[in-house]
C-alpha cells in the first residue's frame, strides 16, 4: 500500500464525470488499497477516485471502525428527511460550508470483486455517501453551500 497525493480543489480534474469500472482486477483493488491508507493518515471520513486522480466511479467511506468500498455506486433511495450540517471534503483542507443532505439513502454499488450489494446509511454515513457519489459526478461541495467558511486557527 501507498499513500496517494490528494488533490487540491482547484485542480480541473475534480470537475469531470468519472468513468464506470469494468476491469475487477490487481490495480483496481491496488488502487483501494491506496485510497483507504491515504484517507486514514488524512484523517478522512470518505475518499473517491477523482480526488487521487483516477476518473473512476470509486470511492470509500468509513463506516464505525471499518472502511466500505463503493465500486459504480448508485443511489436508489433518498429520505425525505434532510439534515443541514457543516460538511468538509480532503480536498478543500481547513474549509467547510453548511450542505443539505438526505438523513438515509440506499446506495446499489459493487465491491472489489464486481459482486453487487445494497447499502443503507443514515447520518454521517449518509452525508459521505452523497458527497463522495457528488465526487464522481464532478459536483464539489463548494457548490452547494451558500457560503464556504474556514476552520479558524487556535493561536493561544
Amino acid at each position: 500500500m501507498a499513500t496517494r497525493n490528494i488533490l487540491n480543489g482547484s485542480e480541473d480534474i475534480l470537475r469531470k464525470k468519472s468513468r464506470e469500472v469494468a476491469v475487477f482486477d490487481k490495480r483496481l483493488h491496488q488502487l483501494l488499497e491506496d485510497m483507504a491508507e491515504t484517507m486514514a493518515e488524512a484523517n478522512g471520513l470518505g475518499l473517491a477516485a477523482p480526488q487521487v486522480g483516477v476518473l473512476r466511479r470509486v470511492f470509500i467511506a468509513q463506516n464505525g471502525d471499518k472502511n466500505v468500498e463503493f465500486i459504480n455506486p448508485n443511489i436508489v433511495w433518498r429520505s425525505d428527511e434532510t439534515v443541514t450540517e457543516h460538511e468538509g471534503c480532503l480536498s478543500f483542507p481547513g474549509e467547510y460550508g453548511y450542505v443539505e443532505r438526505p438523513q438515509s439513502v440506499t446506495v446499489q454499488a459493487q465491491d472489489r470483486r464486481g459482486n453487487f450489494f445494497e447499502m443503507t446509511g443514515e447520518g454521517i454515513l449518509a452525508r459521505a455517501i452523497c458527497h463522495e457519489i457528488d465526487h464522481l459526478d464532478g459536483v464539489l461541495f463548494v457548490d452547494l453551500t451558500e457560503e464556504v467558511l474556514s476552520f479558524e486557527e487556535d493561536d493561544e
